[in-house]
């Protein structure tokens, strides 16, 4: 079972955050760098979340840091509000709505493109700071007189305007970002962001929005970046035009290497790292220009070394010595249950609301897809009744892949329609469908390597008890009603209940496999394809998959595509049979096995035993 609810990350950062002035000194830190790495480390919280956490990586954190920044710096210098934290939270606001509207236009491409696009916009931000809108941010003069926040007693003001006074005050908000950070990460929403960074094709195909939850880590990293932006020019008291240079991004990116990406606290270790070592090379060892090119080789070193940075890699030591004590491996060696024991034992119904129409729950009619010139699918009319066990055969070439990925929704086709549970879904995305009912086993496995057995099955019951979307930043997973208890069915289904824990990229293969059936089966549809369910198993695994996939049917529909004919053909109450991208025939077992025309066109001619 997961672990209660724990304060310890909480506690053990207050306790360190209060140390910190007793030690760091001690160590070679001026008070002015340790308020400078609280700030840094603030800013790289927002964008751990979008990078460690979601996979994003983006260049033009900088827009967002020198947005907030500048909104604050103008309240407090030129506007003369006189409430220091009102000022940021204000300037927090703007940089977040910006990184809302850059968020929509970013998001449309990943990869490569959606990193040169935070580049380009970072760029537009840094030309409209010096230009169009000098009068409002001082151009490359930037904006002096910021002032210092006040703290109100009743019986009297205190100035926070010394070092140690104002690391109160950097120190505080630090502690509150990484609060809210942690309860975003550990809510559903933060265990969909982790899914999007692993597998965001799979996520989709779970019915999560990944779009919407791309967004929502954007903004929230535009948040962070802007509140800190607010910071530094209350800690220099001038708010710097540099703030928006692409170096400032550059270095949060590195500063979150090297202390660790995903870990959150990896961007304040990073942070400290850095700005020490900036320090030891100009200040005391007087390397003049040359200081950088010293850092750059520092941060190869410890990237290459220390790959998932310095607060990861301590993470992978820690799990490995716990695994240590624990026991090496933890194998499944009690025998198997038979699989429609453990089927009646954990019953997975179908979602509710699926009403019959007719006794037919898919439909297509006149389904054709074309590559350009190359006719994939031509004119299919398919039907399926409720409650069947519909098999898929053909020779390769046949078109069986593309129209699998029509039905689901993952190809739009040319022409035809596809109805599902008396509704049109043609053109629909495979989230939408997913959310309807109908979810798709995958012939490669599409599962989340880094995570759990039991991360995995939580995503994939998370959309069916959250739906596609919704903004539950601080909602702990135990809150939802029955979550656990059904990810401890499907565990106890697939026979992984052993398993629960360990990280999926240490599975065997035909583990692997049962999972990829558990992921399509843990949002409980009605509609379920399989797509060569059995390839790559060995003969006891088919046999024991076989028997689980006619017991989970019991309720549902499944439509299945192997190659494995005889487990087919024992599957399968009826068979459709695809050549050259139309449907050849349709039938039961038996009448397909003593087919000419399947035999001449699938089976080269040899008669079926």
């Amino acid at each position: 079972m997961p672990r209660r609810f724990s304060f310890t990350v909480e506690v053990a950062t207050a306790v360190g955050l209060l140390v910190t002035p007793f030690v760091l000194p001690h160590l070679g830190f001026s008070p002015t760098t340790i308020n400078r790495i609280l700030v840094w480390g603030l800013f790289g919280i927002g964008f751990d979340i979008l990078f460690g956490v979601t996979g994003l990586l983006s260049f033009g954190q900088s827009a967002f840091y020198g947005t907030g920044g500048f909104v604050a710096a103008y309240l407090l210098t030129i506007s003369g509000l006189p409430s220091v934290t009102a000022a940021l939270f204000i300037g927090m606001s703007a940089a977040a709505l910006a990184g809302y509207l850059v968020g929509l236009i970013a998001l449309r491409r990943t990869g490569i493109y959606f990193a040169m696009i935070t580049v380009a916009i970072a760029e537009v931000f840094y030309f409209v700071e010096f230009n169009p809108l000098a009068a409002y941010t001082g151009g490359e003069n930037g904006l002096p007189g910021v002032p210092t926040p006040t703290l109100e007693l009743g019986f009297a003001t205190v100035a926070l305007d010394t070092d140690w006074s104002l690391y109160i005050y950097l120190a505080f908000w630090y502690f509150i970002g990484i609060v809210i950070a942690l309860r975003i990460v550990r809510s559903p929403v933060g265990v969909i962001l982790s899914a999007i960074r692993d597998n965001p094709y799979r996520a989709a195909a779970l019915g999560h929005d990944v779009h919407g939850y791309k967004l929502t880590a954007f903004v929230i990293a535009a948040a962070y970046a802007g509140f800190a932006g607010g910071l530094l020019g209350v800690l220099q008291a001038f708010m710097p035009p540099d703030a928006f240079n692409f170096a400032t991004s550059g270095q949060l990116v590195m500063q979150t290497a090297i202390g660790g990406a995903g870990t959150l606290f990896g961007p304040l270790v990073g942070a400290a790292v850095w700005l020490y070592l900036s320090d030891l090379f100009q200040t005391t060892l007087h390397l003049g220009a040359s200081w950088k090119l010293v850092l750059g080789l520092v941060f190869v070193l410890l990237v290459c070394f220390l790959r998932r940075g310095i607060v990861g890699g301590l993470n992978d030591v820690l799990r490995f010595a716990a695994r240590k004590r624990g026991g090496e491996d933890v194998r499944n060696d009690e025998p198997r249950t038979a699989a429609a024991t453990r089927v009646a034992l954990v019953p997975i119904h179908p979602r509710e609301g699926s009403a019959n129409h007719g006794g037919v729950i898919l439909e297509a009619k006149g389904l054709t897809k074309h590559f350009g010139g190359l006719v994939a699918n031509h004119d299919i009319d398919f039907q399926v009744r409720r409650g069947e066990r519909r098999g898929i055969i053909g020779p390769n070439g046949a078109g069986k892949s593309t129209f699998f990925k029509m039905l689901t929704c993952e190809l739009t086709p040319s022409r035809g329609r596809i109805m599902f549970n008396g509704r049109e879904i043609t053109g629909r995305s495979v989230t939408e469908v997913c959310q309807l009912g109908l979810s798709k086993s995958y012939q490669v496995n599409q599962l989340f390597t880094r995570l759990t057995v039991r991360q995995n099955l939580v995503i994939a019951v998370l959309a069916e008890r959250r739906g596609s979307f919704r903004l539950d930043l601080f909602r702990n997973l135990r809150g939802i009603p029955g979550l656990f208890e059904r990810v401890n069915q499907m565990l106890f289904l697939i026979h992984l209940e052993k398993r629960a824990d360990l990280l999926v990229s240490e599975l065997a293969y035909g583990e692997k496999r049962r999972l990829e059936i558990g992921l399509a089966l843990a949002g409980s549809p009605s509609l379920l394809l399989l797509d060569e369910p059995l390839a790559g198993l060995s003969s006891v695994e088919r046999a024991d998959m076989v028997q689980l996939l006619k017991a989970v049917s019991r309720g549902r529909t499944l439509i299945v595509i192997d190659h494995d004919i005889d487990a087919l053909f024992e599957l399968a109450e009826r068979i459709t049979v695809l050549h050259e991208g139309r449907i050849l025939t349709e039938g039961n077992p038996e009448e397909i096995k003593s087919n000419i025309a399947v035999q001449e066109a699938y089976l080269g001619g040899v008669e079926a035993a």
